[in-house]
């Protein structure tokens, strides 16, 4: 079709989808709280004509909606975030990823440019603190009924992104005995000392595994007894990343060994729980190629290079399922960080609400790409297929590493 049509639809709900987007950015809600987000998108998506689904894996913030032109045909899935971040608000631009769907979604309905298709939207919360696209997967939704996941996000400049780091999360509570330490301290268990000897145990494996490994802690309570107080209890924090899932989870065996130990030494029992596993993402470099063509017919600003590596989101358990992509569209200046107050005091500017449009301008144009071209979908399903049996050989590798590493020590 002549994209034309799509983006004169788009043009004509911009002031619409600005306003909307502005909404949300003046009423920031954190993960699972974003009601007020959440009435304003199915409100009008229910106005639009889309069958809505609320509450959907049983997060009361979560949606899905579904408009199907004909019967069968492929299925795109648009999918958005619109949590808030604690403290400072949308400094992550998820304000702009509702409008900017709605407006791909209803001008791919409206076009009714081929026989048999679906435009299927996802409403996913709490992407920042409990990742709710983890947690709808947890609770039985697939999202295989997708074709592929399609999103968009705020950026410094207009690109996709090849890989994103894989993280396990753990809370970590080292239980120990209180004692006076001056006047009976054999008969305490520094809970302390556990968290202490975990920690520098964590730094010598830092020099035993591979270099994109990266691991952080920090302490959350020790207890807050005075200086001459055996503790009891003492809590710490700590993320493990890698551009691999499964080089993350061979290293995540060793730390709870490294944890383990350390309770061994200080006589302590230690409580090991995993509040959190995102994987990385499988990119789809044929995917990512469509997304950039139609950024670039979308005359979208600041067209730069793929980013190769970035951080950790929750779409990357998405993308080891079906193949998906997320198109950053700039409206901050180039290097601006995300959270930061830069990209807050950005959320309602023209470039903002520019970013709205030019984001349904290339999703819409994607969409219509993979919906007449049958190829461009087979190809990119195909591709998706072999990444992902290229991922599972190296988890099956690693699992072996790990084992023969495992009988060399008991040797």
């Amino acid at each position: 079709m002549d994209k034309k049509q799509l983006y004169a639809c788009i043009d004509g709900m911009a002031a619409e989808m600005a306003a909307m987007a502005d909404d949300i950015f003046d009423h920031p809600e954190l993960g699972m709280e974003e009601f007020h987000a959440l009435d304003l998108l199915t409100g009008w998506l229910e106005r639009e004509g889309f069958q809505v689904e609320r509450g959907v894996g049983g997060l009361k913030t979560a949606f899905r909606a579904v408009w199907n032109h004909g019967e069968g045909g492929p299925n795109i899935g648009l999918l958005c975030e619109y949590d808030a971040l604690e403290g400072i608000g949308h400094a992550c631009a998820h304000h702009l990823q509702g409008p900017s769907v709605l407006a791909a979604a209803a001008a791919l309905k409206r076009a009714e440019f081929a026989e048999n298709y679906s435009v299927t939207i996802y409403g996913t919360p709490a992407e920042e603190s409990v990742s709710g696209k983890i947690l709808m997967l947890k609770n039985g939704v697939s999202f295989e009924e997708l074709d592929v996941a399609l999103m968009m996000h705020g950026n410094g400049c207009t690109q996709v992104d090849v890989k994103s780091l894989a993280l396990s999360r753990y809370k970590v509570i080292y239980h120990g005995v209180s004692a006076h330490a001056a006047v009976k301290p054999e008969n305490g268990r520094s809970a302390l000392d556990g968290l202490l000897l975990a920690f520098q145990g964590t730094e010598f494996l830092r020099e035993h595994v591979a270099e994109d490994v990266k691991i952080h802690y920090t302490v959350v309570s020790c207890g807050g007894t005075p200086a001459n107080i055996v503790p009891a209890q003492a809590e710490g924090s700590f993320y493990i990343r890698s551009y691999s899932r499964a080089c993350l989870d061979t290293v995540a065996e060793r730390f709870k060994k490294v944890l383990k130990g350390a309770a061994m030494m200080t006589e302590t029992e230690v409580e090991i729980i995993e509040e959190k596993a995102i994987d990385s993402k499988i990119p789809c470099i044929g995917l990512n190629d469509l997304l950039m063509k139609n950024a670039e017919e979308a005359g979208a600003p600041r067209i730069r290079a793929p980013r190769e590596k970035t951080g950790s989101t929750d779409f990357g358990n998405i993308m080891h399922r079906i193949p998906g992509s997320c198109i950053r569209v700039a409206f901050v200046e180039e290097g601006t960080a995300s959270h930061s107050e830069q990209f807050l005091k950005a959320g309602k500017t023209e470039e903002a609400h520019s970013a709205v449009v030019y984001g349904a301008r290339i999703l819409a144009g994607t969409a219509a790409d993979l919906i007449e071209n049958p190829d461009y979908l087979k190809k990119i399903k195909e591709e998706f297929r072999e990444k992902l049996r290229q991922e599972r050989e190296v988890s099956v590798l690693q699992k072996e590493i790990q084992e023969q590493r495992m009988r060399s020590l008991n040797d």
